[in-house]
């Protein structure tokens, strides 16, 4: 019986993505950041947390250049990346289940872009949602004031009470992702939305400030300072 053998933890990372707002002049996984690149960064920290037993990266199906900017990466790798990340992350949990991930098997999804996530958050995460009956996910309580815009002026401010800001690593059993993601459309932008979607309410876990996603051009002078700081 699968429910007696203990969930395994796999790491997902959807790398299809181009990031024009990046304004790199190409993928912004693989701009050159603090002696490596955006995607490295990610994938060596992910590979730092011992419980998690493989990583895989989708990269979408063009992708020739992975292994040139990563040539030491030892874990999965699938091309099946789609038009989505929602298509993305379905595609690469059917291959997590080709490589004999089961349904009570947790994954934990994250971004490639948030280069600066750390082994430790990681492990609070799995610490957080290992006995959880949904699973969870790194986010921050709003600090700022938020307002609503309608052509360039504010509409009205929104209260900030309650509001997180959502993160990665989401962290989800495949059997429930999978059926959370199927017939999810574009406007599903994370796991946890798809999740809730089907009546479920995923915990939130205390994030870091520094977990953010790199994903305009003043982000990678940012990103890049701390992570020479840290080395």
């Amino acid at each position: 019986m699968t429910d007696a053998i203990p969930p395994r933890c796999y790491a997902l990372v959807p790398c299809a993505g181009l990031g024009m707002r990046a304004g790199t002049g190409g993928p912004k996984q693989y701009a050159t950041l603090a002696g490596g690149t955006v995607v490295g960064h990610t994938l060596s920290a992910l590979a730092a947390v011992r419980r998690i037993d493989k990583v895989l990266v989708v990269l979408g199906p063009q992708d020739t250049v992975f292994e040139q900017h990563v040539p030491h990466y030892a874990g999965w790798l699938s091309r099946h990346g789609g038009a989505s990340r929602a298509e993305t992350v379905a595609n690469g949990l059917d291959d997590l289940a080709r490589q004999g991930a089961q349904d009570h098997d947790w994954v934990l999804v994250h971004d490639a872009a948030r280069c600066l996530v750390r082994p430790e958050w990681i492990d609070q995460l799995i610490d957080a949602c290992m006995d959880d009956e949904v699973g969870g996910l790194l986010a921050l309580p709003v600090a700022d004031t938020l307002k609503n815009e309608h052509d360039g002026r504010v509409e009205s401010t929104v209260d900030r009470a309650h509001k997180w800001q959502a993160q990665t690593p989401q962290m989800f059993r495949l059997g429930l992702l999978r059926d959370a993601l199927q017939g999810a459309g574009p406007a599903i932008t994370d796991e946890a939305s798809a999740v809730e979607a089907r009546g479920h309410s995923p915990k939130l876990v205390r994030g870091s400030l520094e977990n953010f996603k790199v994903t305009f051009p003043s982000d990678f002078d940012l990103a890049d300072r701390l992570l020479r700081t840290r080395a």
